[in-house]
């Protein structure tokens, strides 16, 4: 072999590797929208979660890109430490997928369909296709389709030149000699560690192994190892992204680790004892990247069958190396790793602002409450809301900026714009329940009262505040906009009684009946409600400019308010409802 041999070899293998990576990430990226999807019919069944493993790694062609995702999604609650593992185990399986189609450069040729198989016969047709979809399309879908098929082509373009170059090989000495030593099961089972954990890709460094093969100078002993090596090394991805996550993410890389390892040894002490015992025929002879294929795919099926008879070990073992933290680790969190994967990290927004509406509509039902009398408790609780949708503002708002600036669909892009406005809203609506829950305190430590008419009218405008939370977290939980609908024209009554009952007070100081120092307190409390309604009507507006594909929200609650008899039938019902015996029972003060 001179030195132009060895840079071929080494240009097929770049070209490989760079393929590989190519397709990969095309795929990932096209797939990762369905994933969403799969995820949803995620169960505590092993069963199912195994088969979702084999199903992703083998659309993805990567078992290191399911290890990521599926780490990052118990590190952000999305998936149990249970199920992360059935995945894991499924995701070896489903990594040989690659590896039967690089075998293909192993058949032989004889008819017309035969050597159409052969990936150097499909390759140009594949790489054509690839070349008009990437260049000449402007839809995105397309461009993708190309990406994927123009980095399948050179990745099997790179084997073929990895296999023609080692075709020279077939009388070196020096060749043999080198894969002679890896017929030693410990040095083979380190190269094929190495190789994988250099390149991060099991189905890369087997497909390297079986370019070699084709000079047939492999022989069946030196490829054990280096395949039950590649199963090992694998394992570095998971342990580089585990770096950082939480207890269960530490736990989920820990039993994929265990998985691979206990396999390999499990099974290359059953080889080597075949091996010295009764050294069958079959142990002996080269290998091709066909049998090279088969002997992958038995290894990673025996190491399942080895482990479904214990569906807990794994976590059981994974707990005890990674021992329980004393202090509690917070939930609100959103893992980066996500970000790889856009359509998915957009959907655990989605999650956590759903999350987040919980919280503050919540608390501000409490603050209501807390005006009648309120524990400490109480009052910790609704401060504890606060302080959480602070957070979840912040967790959330600096997400979706970092998500939206990746490339990700024009209908994930707007559910992210969504979602800044919305978090906005709902972390105000939190602040106005601590404001509220702060004047029913000062009237308590100050000993103020109100007057019974005071009393009658408060109680009035907190039962319709009391509904448009109940009707607002309705409508999002459901994300029914016909629900939701029904916001903004309560949200005006409450506007309207807001007004009145500052001028009613404001006669009944006049008159004495009620105090000045008690008059500022009503004064605070009546913005403070009245901004909750105007929060939860903007939440409302969001809801249903999600799903009519806009991003307009004072439009759309403009046009509400002017065009829809529907409105206006609501806002008749709901000032009938909350009426006061001054309170006009027209439209002429809606805004």
């Amino acid at each position: 072999m001179d030195f132009f041999d060895g840079l071929t070899m080494i240009g097929g293998l770049c070209l490989f590797l760079f393929g590989m990576n190519v397709m990969s990430g095309a795929l990932k990226q096209k797939a990762g929208k369905r994933l969403d999807s799969l995820l949803h019919k995620m169960t505590a069944n092993r069963m199912t979660a195994i088969f979702i493993g084999l199903v992703a790694t083998a659309v993805l062609q990567s078992s290191s890109a399911t290890s990521v995702l599926t780490i990052s999604f118990v590190n952000s609650g999305i998936m149990t430490l249970g199920q992360a593992i059935g995945v894991m185990m499924g995701a070896n399986v489903g990594s040989t997928a690659t590896n039967w189609l690089l075998s293909l450069s192993g058949l032989g040729s004889g008819s017309f369909l035969l050597t159409m198989l052969k990936p150097k016969s499909f390759t140009p047709i594949l790489a054509l296709i690839g070349v008009i979809f990437y260049i000449f399309s402007n839809k995105q879908k397309r461009k993708s389709t190309g990406l994927i098929l123009l980095g399948f082509s050179t990745l099997m373009y790179g084997m073929e030149i990895m296999g023609g170059a080692v075709e020279e090989l077939k009388g070196d000495e020096s060749f043999q000699q080198i894969f002679t030593l890896f017929e030693n099961p410990f040095l083979g089972l380190l190269a094929g560690v190495l190789l994988t954990m250099v390149i991060q890709s099991s189905a890369a460094s087997i497909g390297i192994l079986q370019a070699l093969s084709a000079a047939g100078q492999i022989s069946f002993p030196a490829a054990v190892p280096l395949i039950m090596g590649a199963n090992i090394g694998t394992c570095i991805t998971a342990v580089l992204s585990s770096i950082g996550a939480s207890r269960d993410g530490k736990r989920t890389a820990a039993a994929h680790v265990m998985f691979n390892v206990i396999g390999t040894a499990v099974f290359m002490t059953i080889y080597l004892v075949i091996q010295a015992v009764w050294k069958p025929a079959l142990f002996t002879g080269t290998v091709n990247p066909v049998s090279i294929a088969l002997i992958n795919t038995v290894f990673k099926v025996l190491c399942l069958l080895l482990f479904l008879p214990f569906p807990s070990l794994l976590e059981t073992l994974s707990g005890k190396l990674i021992k329980e933290k004393a202090e509690p680790q917070s939930t609100i969190q959103l893992d980066e790793r996500l970000l790889s994967t856009p359509a998915l990290a957009v959907q655990r927004c989605d999650q956590m602002t759903h999350e987040m509406a919980e919280v503050a509509l919540r608390g501000a039902k409490d603050a209501l409450m807390s005006l009648s009398g309120c524990s400490e408790e109480m009052a910790a609780s609704i401060r504890q809301r606060e302080d959480e949708t602070d957070q979840y503002e912040d967790v959330l708002g600096s997400y979706l900026i970092k998500v939206s600036a990746a490339r990700i669909s024009e209908k994930d892009g707007r559910r992210a714009t969504a979602m800044l406005k919305l978090i906005s809203d709902l972390e105000r609506i939190s602040d106005y329940s601590v404001s509220i829950l702060a004047s029913g305190e000062e009237m308590r430590e100050k000993e103020l009262t109100f007057s019974d008419a005071a009393n009658q009218e408060i109680h009035t405008i907190l039962m319709a505040t009391n509904e448009i939370l109940d009707i607002t977290l309705n409508a999002y939980e459901r994300e029914d906009v016909s629900t939701a609908a029904h916001v903004e024209p309560l949200a005006r009554v409450i506007d309207n009684l807001k007004d009145q009952l500052r001028t009613n007070h404001i006669l009944r100081m006049q008159k004495g009946t009620c105090s000045i120092e008690a008059g500022f307190v009503w004064n605070d409390l009546l913005t403070s409600l009245e901004r909750v309604a105007g929060h939860c009507s903007n939440v409302a507006g969001c809801i249903i400019d999600a799903a009519q594909y806009s991003l307009s929200l004072h439009e759309t609650l403009r046009t509400i308010r002017r065009d829809s008899p529907a409105f206006r039938e609501d806002f008749d019902l709901y000032t009938r409802k909350y009426r006061l015996e001054s309170v006009p029972e027209t439209l002429d003060t809606v805004g």
